[in-house]
């Protein structure tokens, strides 16, 4: 199945939650009724309620009442569109290959997130695109609570055939990271991926080790990270944005990869982090292949949203 069709399906929930109600407004214009069911139907969708507030004060500015020239697509529709692809396209970077290949060497990605997100699948799938665009990836296995994920990790590396630099359980997660550092300058590698263990955002302790592992890679690479990744889980609709928040405050989030997109009701959700966080969403998955994880792209994402079925 082609990406555009994997998307269109991971969304199907999150457009029938919107496309219903919106059908039955067509023709009826932005009038006090039209609106307070669409704003319903939009905080429904995990859009956002900031979010939905600043597109309903477009929506009453630029949406005309229904009369005789109403045109076929209505404008209730077209206006919304361009609205939710404005707030997306504040949010969206570039490919992240093309970041890493114009970027230092090695091009050091932080990958962070709360406890089962999808990091460490997330970051081989990353892995194996390096090498397909002619990167040499290195991946780091600074998840050293489990011995599992670093066990995970060294599989995925043996997989896709990169390297892996790891420490035994319970080391300390900058000591890997200083020696993933060491060998990726030492081997010439170009990326490198660094998963982390899952930890709740809410949590001072954990958020003080990553702030730890920055100082340490800022200290042996100058300009490191240059990619701070937080990984979200689409599923949980409004906690994903209090996630982003709170990561950004404590280690300045760079960019975003939105997770588990396939099926779920709260794809909205990137429309109010893309906007009231100001992160660029880089990735989005909808599935388990390594082709399942494909760049965000806005107008893409917002057809797929509002398209008929």
């Amino acid at each position: 199945m082609a990406w555009l069709q994997r998307l269109s399906a991971g969304l199907a929930k999150t457009r029938d939650a919107i496309r219903a109600p919106l059908d039955r407004l067509i023709g009826r214009g932005a009038d006090p009724e039209v609106l307070e069911e669409l704003e319903a139907t939009l905080i429904a969708a995990d859009i956002g309620v900031r979010t939905v507030g600043r597109l309903l004060d477009r929506l009453r500015q630029e949406t005309p009442r229904p009369g005789p020239t109403t045109s076929a697509e209505p404008q209730l529709l077209r206006v919304l569109k361009e609205t939710i692809l404005h707030a997306l396209g504040t949010g969206q970077g570039e490919p992240i290959e093309r970041m890493a290949a114009r970027g230092p060497r090695p091009y050091v990605i932080l990958v962070i997130g709360v406890n089962g997100v999808g990091k460490t699948t997330m970051i081989a799938k990353l892995a194996q695109r390096f090498r397909q665009n002619g990167l040499k990836p290195l991946l780091v296995a600074a998840d050293t609570f489990r011995a599992a994920a670093i066990e995970q990790l060294a599989v995925w590396a043996d997989r896709i055939g990169v390297e892996v630099i790891r420490l035994q359980q319970g080391a300390d997660p900058s000591a890997v990271v200083f020696d993933g550092v060491a060998a990726a300058r030492a081997r010439g590698m170009d990326v490198v991926l660094i998963d982390t263990a899952g930890r709740l955002h809410t949590k001072t302790n954990l958020m003080d080790e990553l702030r730890k592992i920055k100082r340490v890679l800022a200290r042996e690479l100058p300009g490191a990270p240059h990619e701070v990744l937080l990984v979200l889980d689409a599923t949980v609709g409004q906690n994903a944005l209090s996630q982003a928040r709170q990561f950004h405050d404590a280690v300045g989030v760079t960019g975003l990869a939105l997770m588990k997109l396939d099926g779920t009701a709260r794809g909205g959700i990137v429309v109010a982090i893309a906007e009231e966080v100001k992160i660029p969403v880089r990735l989005v998955g909808v599935g388990e292949t390594a082709d399942d994880l494909q760049d965000f792209d806005a107008r893409e994402f917002v057809d797929a949203m509002f398209a008929r079925a």
